[in-house]
């Protein structure tokens, strides 16, 4: 709990918390990559784009990351048009008239369609050339095959219901054997990367061992970046990059966009996976101490993050009060509260009730469609922070995370926001 009543603060009103936010980036099309850009130009005119890349607007989608990443590393000028994903809303009928069974992620290339990350990519590769060694590259085949591997054995593991000890000995067994493989190739080349130089093959791999990541993290408790320190090293040097870190998600993101794309995600019920599940959920972060161990990234916290967390929640918060279980008028003060908490770091003690509502936030914020990693973790903390001053129940939780679907994050309503011309179904 807080301190005296001398330490608390009148929550800022929305104009005070504007001249706080963090400036809007005046051009998306330039720049570092960007999950709010439509247009992406890399100092090109546009009428020289060829390519349209469409995928959803919540970046969960892995194989749209995997396009995405290698559109932004190869620097093709290229337009994003964003669509719903079955477990969080209704698909766009334009889309799935242009795509039969609205598969994603599909892009246009000189006005031809193709679906199937694989096949764009083959398709990129040969209008704008290779990213390091091509996908058919003899070194590349068996690496590909690799992928596939881990990510069935990580499916095994985290998918399939276990029956006691035994199964999940075997299940971490039989992921460990191809997670050992992939740190074997990474080992074998000169550099961080796979072959050598970053290529098309790690951006094959990235997609799938973030999730990976994220997910044994939560569910079984297992730190993929601890156990191999040549997955680590990976994940470094793509830290590095600016295009992968405006594509990075974090560990709560993760954790819980995956259950209704896999049909479901099981649960070790070890301490040390209840433990860490908890501090995933609800902080504090980073979720294993010291900071210098932090399994989520290896990059520091940004000087502006709460200012850019605080411009992120203005953006969008007519559609935030709405949403909420509170109501825009129940919200209100409570948000003020917390985002006080966010700028000045004072605590600020909500109305009665109110942290039901701001937990309920706390649980939906998603990166990176809202904002980056550090931002996300400083905008949570002030969100349970000021929860836990509810003078009635400060320990009231929101409602659950649906595991079923994410309709919860229908995009509707806030695409209707920005443009009231926009129909939203129901």
């Amino acid at each position: 709990m807080a301190g005296p009543d001398s330490m608390f603060c009148e929550p800022l009103d929305w104009g005070a918390l504007a001249r706080d936010a963090a400036p809007a980036v005046t051009d998306p099309t330039a720049g570092s990559t960007s999950s709010q850009a439509l247009l992406r130009l890399f100092g090109r005119p546009e009428d020289e784009v060829r390519v349209t890349l469409y995928r959803d607007h919540h970046a969960w989608c892995p194989y749209c990351q995997k396009v995405w990443l290698w559109l932004e590393e190869r620097r093709v000028p290229y337009r994003i048009r964003k669509v719903t994903m079955f477990c969080y809303g209704q698909k766009e009928p334009w889309y799935t008239d242009l795509v039969r069974g609205g598969m994603l992620p599909a892009l246009e290339l000189d006005g031809r369609l193709i679906t199937e990350s694989d096949h764009i990519l083959e398709a990129l590769e040969r209008a704008f050339g290779p990213l390091g060694l091509g996908m058919h590259a003899p070194q590349a085949l068996p690496l590909r095959q690799l992928e596939r591997q881990l990510f069935r054995a990580w499916c095994q593991w985290l998918c399939v219901p276990s029956h006691g000890a035994g199964d999940e000995a075997r299940g971490q067994e039989g992921f460990e054997r191809f997670a050992e493989r992939f740190a074997r190739a990474l080992s074998a080349a000169p550099g961080p990367f796979l072959l050598g130089e970053l290529g098309t093959v790690d951006l094959i791999f990235v997609p799938y061992v973030e999730r990976m990541n994220a997910s044994l993290a939560y569910y079984k408790g297992y730190l993929l970046r601890d156990r191999h320190p040549a997955i680590d090293r990976w994940f470094r040097a793509l830290e590095e990059r600016s295009t992968y870190l405006g594509t990075q998600s974090d560990f709560h993101t993760h954790a819980h966009d995956l259950p209704p794309q896999m049909g479901g995600c099981h649960a070790s019920g070890t301490r040390e996976q209840r433990e860490l599940a908890e501090r995933i959920d609800i902080g504090p972060w980073p979720v294993v101490t010291p900071p210098g161990l932090d399994p989520e990234t290896s990059q520091s916290e940004p000087a502006d993050a709460a200012a850019v967390a605080l411009a992120r929640v203005l953006r969008h918060r007519g559609p935030l009060l709405a949403r909420n279980p509170l109501g825009p008028a129940g919200l209100d003060r409570p948000l003020r509260c917390a985002l006080t908490h966010l700028i000045t770091g004072r605590d600020c003690p909500p109305p009665a009730g109110s942290a039901r509502g701001l937990r309920y936030l706390r649980d939906r914020i998603s990166v990176p469609r809202d904002m980056p990693l550090h931002a996300a973790r400083l905008l949570r903390r002030s969100l349970e922070a000021t929860a836990c001053l509810d003078p009635s129940d400060p320990s009231a939780p929101g409602e659950p995370i649906p595991v079923r679907h994410r309709r919860d994050q229908d995009p509707a309503p806030f695409l209707a926001a920005a443009n009231p011309s926009l129909r939203v179904s129901p």
